[in-house]
């Protein structure tokens, strides 16, 4: 279960409203440093990055590889734990904007997590540590630490107890 703050909106839809939700200059300000970011190879500095200039917790050793869009609006509600690797392309939410309200969750994903490229992360999601995400996952719910979980929508593959016997059984 996601979990969501939600505010109501009336008139235009809360995304034409957005500057009353959110500063303009902020929104400016964080624009250029996630696109610098998913540019820049060198991930001691992005990780610099994302703590500086957008207030977001990343642990250490953790990778965050090209072309990752982290939330322009509130990626100060976005927590990385350390030694995780968050996957090419990979889009990572802590708001959405509705027709008639708008949405903003806090964005957990634990230590030595492995988020396969192109997935997408929902707002008011966590991740527990050791968790899989597979490459194209949308993911809409918790993820329960040691879980691999794939698909659209996502599904359990294997859970924590599962996935370490399967690895037993390989040695």
């Amino acid at each position: 279960m996601r979990k969501t703050e939600r505010y109501h909106v009336q008139g235009k839809n809360s995304l034409y409203q957005i500057y009353a939700t959110v500063p303009f200059w902020k929104v400016a300000k964080n624009f250029m440093a996630i696109q610098i970011a998913r540019y820049t190879p060198f991930l001691p500095v992005k990780n610099w990055m994302y703590r500086t200039f957008l207030g977001m917790k990343v642990g250490e050793d953790t990778a965050v590889a090209l072309m990752v869009m982290m939330d322009i609006m509130f990626p100060e509600r976005i927590t990385i734990g350390r030694n995780s690797v968050i996957g090419y392309n990979t889009t990572i939410l802590a708001h959405e904007y509705l027709i008639s309200e708008y949405r903003l969750g806090d964005v957990h994903i634990g230590d030595e997590v492995m988020i396969g490229a192109n997935s997408t992360i929902l707002p008011g999601v966590s991740i527990g540590d050791g968790a899989i995400v597979s490459a194209g996952t949308l993911v809409h719910k918790d993820v329960p630490a040691g879980a691999f979980v794939g698909g659209n929508p996502m599904q359990m593959i294997y859970t924590r107890e599962e996935r370490e016997g399967r690895e037993r059984e390989k040695s």
